[in-house]
């Protein structure tokens, strides 16, 4: 569901109530579609989110943590230059419009107080930020020249317009009864109806009044609603918007595996009592609908160049690989050409000057065999090209043994990195990633930032018996924790011919019970490709039976005394075990 006018309303009320006076503290720009405000009070600070994504766009209080570009973008830049320590003075809603403006009074280059407006518009796929001074636009995260709209252009120096609003009434200023009077002089369904009949608010409260006036959906059109039925709805849209006017109720409906499915102001007795969430605050519920799908979508953001690199680069190699394949065995009809030189060299007496081709008696089966010949040598001649055409298939078919070999390293290599990427948990990784493609001569261009950050650590958990047991994020943590910080006696853990995380039990000189290493085993597979799979299997083995050559790619290590146990993992181990540096 969209963040509708109604609800925007209750939820800049509450904003106003508790950032007005605040002061800009700081400003991030997470993502392309998203700005982060810091805001101080005299008591307090607030992180204010403006999202204008298609499918998320809101204004509320947040308390996620977020990761920001090293490099601070464009339009990041100028709210900082324009906006840092100015002060809110006015938070205020376009009524029946998803439209909230934040008026600053901010300071100049010149030291003169100016005010500056950050209009968030809210409306779908159309969500944008625009800050203006005295009318006018400085700037837009999203510019909108002449040829994305003739009709309203968002472009530096040009006036600021307000969006058109749709010809509809506003749900907030019509009454119960005009609502129903309205939407019963049509010859539709009573739900399509309603949305016909008025604006500014979502298909969700609208069903929510059908639902209170008569148990569910009505087969009858509006048009044909009696007078008991026009007064059931007029009641049910009455308490909807007493709800409303007395500041709303945050109410989230989930579904069976209570995933959030529908917000509103208002109860939404239409999924059924126990699926209702309520909520101190609109932003609360607001963050609690958004905030996997937004962080899933984030990292995806960031990810994406570099998985498109990834995947290109691992889809050559197999390419590659099955081009290597196919000249294999192509190489394995060299013997063909040593008969065909050692015939012509028996029977230089039977060749003519200037045939195509010789028929010759195979002195091996005695069969007769036609040689192509080359008219523009001689015979002695077109068996010594027999013969070194003979020893370049040889020679090849040697080489091709040994670049396959590394064919297939290639191509593991690349799935691991390639795992990596889907499952990198923020920028920091991402950025590890990047280094180490770089450091393997896939990223020619790609510049480390001079800023330089901490490597982050291991995962941590802690088993049920009380061992440590540590999981690499990526294969250089990989190639770290099993060759330089793990022991001997320690024991390792990998899912079988899948990408994967290496994940130890450090065992301190003690033996590690089963369900340790059942619980690691189970790790092993939730930090690899396999991780919704069953009876999934995971090699292990002592440590000391581990060992790395130099031809080996990063995070890729040799074992042969080893065992197998077949594991299907519960989902919430992970969560269960963790330590509290993984959260």
């Amino acid at each position: 569901m969209a963040l509708d006018a109604a609800l925007l309303a209750l939820t800049a009320g509450e904003l106003k109530n508790t950032l007005l006076d605040a002061k800009i503290d700081k400003i991030f720009e997470p993502t392309r579609d998203e700005v982060l405000l810091t805001l101080r009070t005299r008591t307090d600070t607030f992180k204010l989110l403006l999202s204008a994504r298609s499918g998320s766009a809101r204004i509320c209080l947040t308390k996620e943590t977020f990761e920001n570009p090293q490099t601070p973008p464009s339009f990041c830049m100028l709210l900082r230059k324009h906006l840092t320590g100015g002060r809110l003075t006015a938070l205020e809603v376009e009524p029946g419009d998803r439209l909230v403006f934040l008026r600053f009074l901010c300071t100049n280059e010149m030291g003169d107080l100016v005010e500056n407006v950050l209009a968030v518009e809210l409306m779908g796929r159309y969500s944008n930020l625009v800050l203006t001074q005295n009318g006018r636009i400085i700037d837009a995260l999203k510019r909108v020249d002449f040829e994305d709209s003739d009709i309203r252009q968002l472009l530096p120096g040009l006036p600021y317009t307000l969006p058109a609003k749709p010809a509809k009434a506003d749900f907030c200023s019509m009454t119960s009864a005009q609502l129903v009077e309205a939407a019963c002089k049509l010859d539709l369904p009573l739900h399509q109806a309603l949305i016909k009949s008025c604006a500014g608010v979502g298909p969700v409260v609208l069903r929510e009044a059908v639902f209170r006036a008569f148990g569910g959906e009505t087969a009858l059109l509006a048009s044909e609603l009696d007078e008991d039925r026009r007064a059931a709805l007029t009641t049910a849209f009455e308490a909807i918007h007493a709800d409303r006017l007395a500041g709303g109720r945050p109410c989230l409906a989930a579904d069976d595996e209570g995933k959030p499915v529908e917000f509103s102001f208002t109860a939404l007795t239409q999924y059924g009592e126990g699926r209702l969430q309520f909520y101190d605050s609109f932003s609360e519920m607001l963050e609690a609908y958004y905030c996997r799908k937004d962080r899933a979508e984030r990292l995806r953001q960031k990810s994406r160049d570099l998985h498109k690199t990834v995947k290109n680069l691992h889809e050559r190699a197999v390419r590659k690989q099955a081009a290597r394949k196919e000249e294999l065995a192509q190489s394995g009809k060299a013997d063909q050409l040593r008969l065909f030189g050692e015939l012509l060299q028996a029977n230089l007496w039977a060749v003519e000057k200037g045939a195509k081709s010789v028929t010759v008696t195979n002195y091996y089966n005695g069969q007769p065999v036609t040689i192509p010949l080359d008219v523009r040598l001689s015979a002695s001649a077109n068996a010594q090209k027999y013969f070194k055409d003979y020893k370049k298939k040889q020679t090849a078919a040697k080489m091709l043994v040994k670049l396959l070999e590394q064919g297939e390293q290639e191509i593991e290599y690349l799935a691991t990195v390639l795992y990596e990427v889907e499952t990198a948990p923020g920028e920091q990784a991402l950025g590890e990633i990047r280094q180490e493609l770089k450091g393997q001569g896939y990223l020619k261009y790609y510049k480390v930032r001079d800023k330089k950050s901490k490597p982050a650590d291991f995962y941590r958990y802690r088993s049920s018996d009380g061992f440590l047991i540590l999981v690499g994020r990526n294969n250089l943590q990989n190639e770290k924790l099993t060759l330089h910080t793990a022991r001997g006696r320690d024991l390792w853990f990998h899912v079988k011919n899948a990408p994967g995380s290496h994940t130890v039990v450090m065992s301190e000189g003690k033996d590690i019970p089963l369900a340790t290493q059942n619980e690691a085993a189970q790790l092993a597979v939730l930090h690899s490709s396999l991780a919704g799979g069953v009876k999934v299997p995971v090699d292990y083995t002592f440590v000391k039976n581990i060992r790395k050559t130099g031809d080996l790619r990063p995070g890729m290590v040799l074992y042969e005394s080893y065992e197998t146990a077949y594991v299907t993992p519960e989902p919430d181990l992970a969560q269960r075990l963790a330590l509290p540096q993984n959260r």
